[in-house]
């Protein structure tokens, strides 16, 4: 039996308790995700943006799901401390796939921010979320984004007003909390009005050592002059498989800055889909990866220049150790018209041992004639002759590779602009790297 019939049958046997438990704009787009799931089915590794995952195998185990929506033990504002020193946030939690409303922050939002489940909202604003809910994840191209909006009961909702800009970064901690083994289907819309800025920070944890497997469909709206820096930073554990589909749409001088870090997982795949639709659009991607055992990390990312005169750039790096698989595919596409397009994307990578495996695909596909385009990707080994220097000035061996390992992601790192996340990343990674990083600081969670 192919791994999408047990969805199909927990679908057509649950779909009422699932509605039950879910808000009316969720349902109304949720029968048409089933038939686009049954139809598409997970895809094979001979389709070109999964051949380096088998999604097969990462959806064939039978995990529970909460489909009651019965409340998970915990109070995460008591427990958890997962703070970036000298970085002021307002932060919120998210426990597995419900938006943690029993405390919120003392800090207030400026007026008209919301920051709230999805469902609560859909009761309260049904048009703001009908109009943006599932239009840009479109069930029927992809099957994680299908079976994802078919299971999804709740979310989480960031709407930014036209005009308004958030001072305060808004943090966003995803704890993955469970008994048993468990699936999660999580949904997040962020809407940015015309003008509007904001800054945005999730970070991914496992609270308890169970297998999660985490489907993430992420909808993304930057209006007019709009300008969003989104950070993403995963800290779970081997036995996390995380699936992630992030959907973004730039309207014209718009700014997107968006930076995913893995530091921790088991399996991560990471989609992100950028549509650059208003004239003077800018948008970065950036990536950075250190995995060891047998970790295995995936990035897929397309940037669509529908239209003349935006920009993007892309940058990320991968260091992998010990049986670590690394994968980076990346698609521009310049659409006929889009000229005076600038696009740069760049995937370099260490391998540290023989058995790590590394996979990189960066691709151009350009209709226009008046543009800049480039592109690049290596693979490669510590340089021999800079860790013999390094040894002939009395810096041992394994401190002269931590260093050039440092050193090598230091430069996506430096490309964000909170100085302080950027200070607590050169931490954590420099800790990766010593393999001293098992959980966060002052953590109870995982005790």
């Amino acid at each position: 039996m192919n791994s999408e019939q047990q969805y199909v049958g927990l679908y057509e046997e649950c779909r009422d308790l699932i509605s039950e438990h879910s808000a009316g704009v969720l349902n109304a787009v949720r029968e048409q995700a089933f038939l686009d799931f049954k139809r598409l089915g997970f895809p094979s590794r001979k389709v070109e943006r999964y051949r380096y995952t088998d999604m097969q195998a990462l959806f064939a185990p039978d995990l529970g799901l909460n489909l009651r929506r019965l409340e998970m033990p915990v109070d995460p504002y008591a427990a958890f401390r997962c703070d970036v020193p000298n970085l002021s946030t307002s932060l919120y939690f998210v426990v597995n796939d419900s938006f943690y409303s029993k405390v919120l922050p003392k800090s207030h939002l400026p007026e008209g921010v919301v920051v709230d489940s999805l469902c609560r909202m859909a009761a309260e604003r049904p048009d703001l979320i009908a109009r943006h809910y599932a239009r840009l994840a479109h069930t029927g191209d992809d099957a994680v984004t299908a079976l994802n909006t078919m299971l999804a009961q709740d979310g989480l909702l960031v709407y930014v007003p036209r005009g308004v800009k958030v001072d305060r970064t808004i943090q966003f901690i995803n704890i993955l909390r469970a008994d048993v083994d468990l699936m999660v289907n999580r949904r997040v819309l962020v809407i940015l009005e015309e003008g509007a800025e904001a800054k945005l920070l999730f970070c991914d944890h496992a609270a308890d050592d169970r297998h999660f497997l985490t489907t993430q469909v992420t909808e993304v709206f930057v209006g007019e002059g709009a300008s969003l820096e989104l950070y993403c930073l995963e800290e779970t554990h081997l036995k996390n498989t995380r699936v992630s589909n992030l959907y973004i749409r730039q309207g014209a001088g718009s700014r997107m800055h968006h930076n995913i870090i893995t530091l921790h997982n088991g399996v991560t795949r990471n989609r992100t889909d950028v549509a650059l639709c208003g004239e003077g659009a800018e948008c970065r991607l950036n990536g950075c990866v250190v995995a060891d055992k047998q970790q295995q990390v995936d990035n897929n990312t397309l940037i669509d220049h529908q239209v003349g005169g935006c920009t993007s750039r892309q940058l990320y790096k991968y260091v992998l150790d010990e049986k670590a698989t690394g994968a980076f595919a990346g698609r521009v596409l310049v659409r006929h018209g889009a000229q005076q397009t600038e696009s740069a994307m760049t995937n370099q990578n260490l391998c540290a041992t023989r058995e790590a495996r590394m996979y990189t695909q960066p691709m151009l596909e350009i209709y226009a004639d008046d543009v800049k385009c480039s592109h690049g990707s290596t693979v490669g080994q510590l340089n021999d002759a800079a860790l013999f220097y390094m040894q002939q000035r009395g810096i041992s061996l394994r401190e002269a590779r931590l260093l050039l390992q440092m050193a090598f992601v230091n430069q996506v790192i430096d490309q964000m602009d909170l100085e302080a996340l950027r200070d607590r990343l050169h931490y954590l990674v420099d800790k990766r790297f010593r393999g001293e990083l098992n959980k966060c600081e002052g953590c109870k969670l995982c005790r």
